[in-house]
């Protein structure tokens, strides 16, 4: 069969990921039953949680109230949940203070009262409140040093758990003895919900040693009084077993597999197979495509490991490694890496897009590929290789017009892509 218009068809396959995992369709049926005669709050933090706490109200029978942080331009008009908007992926006082308010929200509560947190990607820098000792200047240049290090999501959660006073289940146990139901959508991959988000309301095993391992892995300079908060032990967050998180329940409504199954299913729809790589691939953007390019150049040239026309799709969070100062998510110089690797192989397209609908901290969700990538490029001045040194694939997609701009989703299951071999 032949594909006519191979970047619509790459296009579809985002738009139906994307809506696979949408609030508004995976979260109401995970919705607990009100407790009679307790409160209802609803509390959350993510890039998802506006969509989320709209659609809590649209399905809630009785009373609530509640407060949810997202980052900026993220947010929808709510009823009786506020919405505060705050920044990501680097914390400011906008939700230092969202999560003091949230803190104060839940005292006082009882054993009747029921509340409903809900999570997503993002969640844990939203949702900044520093440990007493530690400021939030502190913990700001400590978040840009991990974000450029090339730490994994895990690794950075789990330093962030332990300089907080809200990560890593201490949400939680504010809440006690009041139920805690919460409810994620999961950008982590392997799906463990004690990541998302730095697991504000689940018990955490890893401990202040590892976050000194990682900051020390990565040689990550922290203050002395980071660093003492950790060597004392001051910063341990409570452990699996501990008996305050036992009437608590916790639901992932979405993941990266949803999303990447639902593209598939487009895929068959559209007479061409789809073949799942895996939901949670980790590592350098650039190496992760290297691996990909082979494939597909397999593909084309050898029939194997699959026959064209077919479609590999993948998902998961790689990370960028940043030494240039060029413009560029992760997405972007996924792809951009792939393009220098295949350089114009006929035949394959591809696109590669944060499903949240922001790149890192651009304004595109991701780019498309396509067999003339390399030469257009080349015919423009513009020196691929260089371009990917500097970490500037949005720079290289943006000069070709080929930038994928949908504005924020609303949702977060972290990276797709989608190889088309036709």
């Amino acid at each position: 069969m032949s594909i006519d218009n191979p970047r619509q068809f790459l296009l579809d396959l985002y738009s139906s990921a994307i809506s696979a995992v949408s609030a508004a369709k995976s979260l109401p049926q995970y919705l607990p039953k009100p407790v009679p005669g307790g409160r209802t709050i609803v509390i959350g933090a993510g890039k998802g949680a506006a969509a989320m706490a709209k659609a809590v109200e649209d399905h809630w029978q009785g009373d609530l109230t509640g407060l949810v942080v997202t980052r900026y331009e993220h947010g929808l008009p709510c009823k009786h949940i506020e919405v505060v908007e705050a920044s990501h992926p680097v914390p400011d006082a906008a939700g230092r203070d969202a999560a003091e308010r949230m803190l104060k929200m839940v005292q006082g509560l009882t054993e009747k009262d029921l509340v409903i947190c809900l999570i997503s990607g993002g969640g844990s820098a939203l949702l900044a409140l520093p440990s007493k000792n530690i400021s939030l200047e502190q913990k700001q240049q400590i978040n840009r040093k991990l974000l450029r290090s090339g730490a994994s999501i895990s690794e950075m959660n789990c330093v962030r758990k332990h300089l907080s006073d809200i990560k890593g289940g201490r949400l939680a146990l504010a809440c006690a003895p009041a139920k805690v139901v919460t409810l994620m959508i999961s950008d982590i991959p392997g799906d463990d919900p004690g990541i998302i988000a730095s697991g504000p309301t689940l018990p955490d095993p890893t401990t202040c040693e590892d976050a000194l391992a990682i900051l020390k892995k990565y040689q990550i300079d922290v203050p002395e009084n980071v660093r003492e908060h950790l060597e004392s032990g001051e910063g341990e967050t409570p452990k699996p077993g501990d008996s305050r998180f036992v009437r608590n329940e916790s639901h992932i409504i979405a993941t990266a597999q949803d999303a990447l199954e639902a593209a598939a299913d487009t895929a068959r729809e559209n007479g061409v197979t789809p073949y799942i790589l895996s939901d949670c691939i980790e590592g350098e953007a650039r190496d992760i495509a290297l691996m990909h390019a082979a494939m597909a150049r397999q593909v084309v040239q050898r029939g194997q490991p699959f026959q064209k026309p077919c479609v590999i799709i993948s998902g998961g969070e790689t990370t960028v490694t940043v030494k240039g100062n060029g413009r560029g998510g992760r997405n972007a110089e996924f792809l951009l890496s792939l393009a220098i690797a295949l350089n114009d192989q006929p035949g394959i397209y591809a696109i590669a897009c944060d499903t949240d609908g922001i790149d890192g901290s651009e304004d595109n969700a991701g780019a498309l590929y396509a067999p003339d990538s390399i030469s257009r490029a080349e015919s423009r001045g513009i020196r691929p290789r260089k371009m990917l040194e500097n970490n500037d694939g949005y720079g290289f997609f943006s000069a070709l017009n080929d930038l994928i701009v949908t504005g924020p989703s609303r949702t977060n299951v972290n990276d797709f892509r989608a190889i088309l071999i036709i």
